[in-house]
Order: structure tokens, then C-alpha cells, then sequence
């Protein structure tokens, strides 16, 4: 077996082989893992034994005459620990399906192959399989990925595929079409959070607002005015800088893809000014304004949810993902493990239950405090009750959480901010976002002498500066403070009275 080692470069995990040869001088090899630093040093550990164990230096000067179809399988078998599930599954059909078979009847070394191969592969399939546009971009991503492979193995000097439109005989694709496409080639790639946030904001708003104007991807990348013409409009329809930023990282993302499979030579999204991020400044409730929050919750569906977002400082998923084995009543504690989201996918509400927090550093113990001890052993008891009432009718399948109705169905995520909103108008309270009990609880936490180190840990953040950036809303008592402490040194201040008297 060849030695080897890890290396880190350009935030991915390189793989480093060394053998000596024949000669009796030390030969090395670098082989990328594709594999981010972050999160992958055990997956990446495991692919470099697997590849010291399977590599042969013997068999480096077969690569000259390797079928591009015995490639296709090297790499496939290569990659099947780095790919996810669904995407090696659509990798393998359309190489099983239509690469390989199209390739067997046109055998062609993977060294000798050229873009004109494969420019005639596309044109076959358009003509004599009737090829839509989506199947050739999904082919075309095939057959890049596994090329860059071959350049990553040292094999080939760069990826010529990437240059080859494979929609190069038909129609320009319209901005629109290709969003779709796009679209529903992430679908199976994301996660399904992240695939909704996409899905509604590109369905929602930036395909309604291109589609009538019947513009090519070339026409954006001649003129990324287009682009900026649409941020500009979006701002002036009332959206806040901060969303239309995320608007253009979708419009990036999709155009970054257009680039590297090379219906575009360059992102026209790279050549427009994105607006300045806004700093979020929370409404927040301080000691007295959370105390009659408190009163008027108790007894309430909403009672939990307040609790342990102000006191504690959870989020709205943590919230409900809360289960009963996550509380320790004999050391008095309980650990965020599990959350629950709710987004919308494809116009359909879909709960997703997760066994793990949004960052490391949410995993996370805290102390439980006598109220909250005590409201756990109420919403206990009630679940008892509940139980025996409804019989069968009782939902069995939250038996596990602790955020349930009468009925034991999972209360959902949506439906505490909604009844949040109607709780404090009907009892004539300030209006805040859930989210800010939040921020709330950090302020109120900093404003005590809680240091910020703390505070991060309390909170789950996984960087202090998110902590320090977002979450340290001094109160105005803590300002009066402040200033007051200033006054004391203030020249010949006889007389000058404090602030708040």
C-alpha cells in the first residue's frame, strides 16, 4: 500500500500519495477528495485509505488507453462516498441509460476524446431520442463533473467539456426556462429548507418579473443591467435591501451554473452592484415588558413557546423539537438536540423533524429553572389526561415531544408565530417578532454583566461575532447607566443633574 496524507488547500481536503519507483526515486501524486475541510475530516480519512489501498502506480501508463465508458464507472465507484444518495442515484441512471450506450457504439479513449464527441453525442440525442433541453443540461453535468475528475487525477491537463453548449443547436434558452431547469436539478442536491427558500423566491418573484421580457442568458450576460434593473425595482416595490440580497445570491447561483457548463462565458450577476446589507435592529422587551408577558401567557398554547424563547433564548424550531428524553430532572438540566421546521415545497406546508441543531455549537445543556420545571411537569400531566379522554383518537405518533395539543398532534412551527402575533394585540402589548423574545433574552443577559462568551454559548451561536453583531441591544436603562457613569467625570459638574431624575 502507497503512503499518503492529507492536505488542506483552498478550503477542500487534497489527498497525497507517495510510492518509489522502479527507479528507486520517490514519486508523489495529489488527488482531490472534493471534499470541504469543514465537517469532512473522517469521510476524508476514509476516502484516502480506500484510494491507498486501491492504487496501483503500475497502472498510471493504462490510463492512455482507457474507454471513456470505464471511466465513467471508475468514477462513479470513485465517488459514491462523496456524492449524495439521490445525486449518484441520477448521476448513475443517465450513464447506465444514455451516456454509455451511446459511447459503446462510438468507442473512444477518455485521452483522445474532444469536444466535437461530445458536441455530436448532444446532437444525437436531440435528433434521434428527442433530448428536451433539461435532459441535455443533465447529461452535460455528468459528463463535466466526471471530466474534472480525470483533470483532478492528473490524467487530463483541463476540462474541455466545460467549453461545449450542449443546447448549442436549438433556440436560446430564456432566462425563465433555464431558472426552472435549474431549479429542478438542485432539487435532489439541497437540503429541503434550503431548496424552498430557493424555490419560493425564484417562483415567487424574480420568474414573474423576467418572464415577460423574453431575456436569453446571453442578453443578461451582454447587458447585466437587466439584473440591476430588477434589485432596483424590487427595492422600489417596498423589499429591504437584505432580501434582495438573497434574491441575488439565487440569481448568482443559477448563472454560476449557466458558466461552468458553458451556455455563458462569464456570470453577468459578478458585474452588478448588490444593495448595502442592513443591519437588523431588533424590537425588543425589557424586564418589566417580558414580566406581563409572562402573566398573560400563563394557561395559555402560546406559554411554552414564550418561555423558552425569552428565558432561554431558543428558536422557534428548537422550541418544538424539545422531547421528553432531552429533559434530566434528577441533575436538572436539558440538552437542544432535535429541531422542527416548517416550508413550503412545491405549494404543499411540509414539517421536517431533524436529529440535529442548526450548528454545532445549538447542541447545547442548559439549566432548568424551577417555572420551567414546573411547567414541564403540568404539560406532563395534562398529556396524561389528554390521553385517556381522546383514547384512540390521542395521536400516537409525538409521543415523544413535549410541544403537543389536546389531541397530541405536533403543534407546528408556524402556527406560535401566528398566535404570538394575535396574543399581543388582544392584550394591547408592544409589537415584536417572535424571534426577538430572541434577541430579548440576549439583551437582557448582557445588560446584567452576562459576558458575551457566555451569552454565545447560552444562545447556541456558533461564532462570537454573531453574538456581538447582532444579539448586544443594550437596553436604554443600561444607556442612562452609561452616561451617568460619564457625568460623574464631568469638569466642574456641580450641579448637573443625572439623566432619568
Amino acid at each position: 500500500m502507497v503512503a499518503g496524507h492529507l492536505r488542506e488547500q483552498n478550503g477542500y481536503y487534497q489527498m497525497i500519495l507517495s510510492w518509489k519507483g522502479k527507479d528507486g526515486k520517490r514519486k508523489g501524486k495529489s488527488i482531490s477528495t472534493g471534499l470541504p475541510v469543514k465537517g469532512n475530516k473522517k469521510r476524508a480519512e476514509a476516502m484516502l485509505l480506500k484510494t491507498r489501498k486501491e492504487f496501483n502506480p503500475d497502472n498510471l501508463m493504462e490510463n492512455a488507453d482507457m474507454l471513456f465508458t470505464d471511466f465513467l464507472s471508475k468514477w462513479l465507484k470513485d465517488k459514491a462516498v462523496t456524492l449524495g444518495t439521490s445525486t449518484y442515484a441520477e448521476y448513475a441512471y443517465d450513464v447506465k441509460n444514455y451516456i454509455v450506450p451511446y459511447f459503446q457504439e462510438h468507442p473512444i479513449a477518455l485521452l483522445k476524446m474532444t469536444a466535437r464527441d461530445l458536441e455530436n453525442f448532444y446532437r444525437h440525442e436531440r435528433q434521434q431520442n428527442e433530448a428536451t433541453a433539461n435532459e441535455l443540461l443533465l447529461y452535460h453535468e455528468v459528463i463535466v463533473t466526471a471530466f474534472q475528475y480525470a483533470v483532478d487525477l492528473e490524467w487530463i491537463r483541463e476540462n474541455i467539456m466545460a467549453q461545449v453548449n450542449p443546447c448549442a443547436d436549438e433556440a436560446p434558452i430564456l432566462f425563465t426556462d433555464f431558472l426552472e431547469e435549474w431549479l429542478e436539478m438542485m432539487k435532489n442536491s439541497l437540503e429541503v429548507t434550503t431548496y424552498a427558500s430557493y424555490s419560493m423566491s425564484i417562483r415567487r418573484s424574480i420568474i414573474p418579473y423576467f418572464r415577460d421580457k423574453k431575456l436569453t442568458l446571453q442578453d443578461l450576460e451582454k447587458h447585466p443591467k437587466y439584473i440591476q434593473d430588477y434589485y432596483q425595482h424590487e427595492l422600489n416595490s417596498g423589499l429591504t435591501a437584505n432580501t434582495v440580497i438573497h434574491r441575488h445570491a439565487n440569481i448568482r447561483k443559477c448563472l454560476q451554473y449557466a458558466f461552468q457548463i458553458g451556455l455563458i462565458k462569464s456570470n453577468p450577476a459578478d458585474r452588478v452592484e448588490r444593495p448595502r446589507k442592513v443591519k437588523y435592529v431588533a424590537t425588543i422587551y425589557n424586564q418589566e415588558e417580558l414580566e406581563t408577558l409572562f402573566n398573560v401567557v400563563r394557561g395559555d398554547p402560546i406559554e411554552l413557546a414564550v418561555i423558552l424563547a425569552a428565558f432561554y433564548g431558543l428558536r422557534r424550531s428548537e422550541v418544538v423539537g424539545l422531547k421528553w428524553d432531552a429533559i434530566d430532572f434528577e441533575k436538572k438540566t436539558f440538552t437542544i438536540k432535535h429541531t422542527v421546521t416548517q416550508v413550503t415545497v412545491d405549494g404543499k406546508e411540509v414539517t421536517i423533524q431533524k436529529d440535529r441543531t442548526k450548528t454545532k455549537s445549538s447542541y447545547r445543556t442548559l439549566p432548568l429553572v424551577p417555572p420551567f420545571e414546573e411547567l414541564l411537569h403540568r404539560l406532563r400531566q395534562e398529556q396524561l389526561v389528554n390521553q385517556k379522554v381522546c383514547g384512540t383518537a390521542y395521536c400516537q405518533k409525538y409521543l415523544d415531544y413535549i410541544y403537543v395539543n389536546a389531541m397530541g398532534e405536533l403543534v407546528k412551527p408556524n402556527f406560535i408565530t401566528q398566535h404570538f402575533e394575535i396574543t399581543l394585540k388582544n392584550n394591547g402589548l408592544k409589537k415584536i417578532r417572535f424571534h426577538d423574545l430572541r434577541h430579548s433574552c440576549a439583551s437582557l443577559l448582557y445588560a446584567n454583566g452576562v459576558s458575551l462568551k457566555e451569552i454565545q454559548e447560552w444562545l447556541g451561536h456558533s461564532d462570537i461575532g454573531t453574538t456581538s453583531n447582532i444579539y448586544t441591544h443594550l437596553d436604554y436603562s443600561s444607556k442612562v447607566s452609561s452616561a451617568n457613569a460619564i457625568l460623574a467625570f464631568y469638569p466642574e459638574n456641580t450641579g448637573v443633574q443625572t439623566i432619568g431624575q
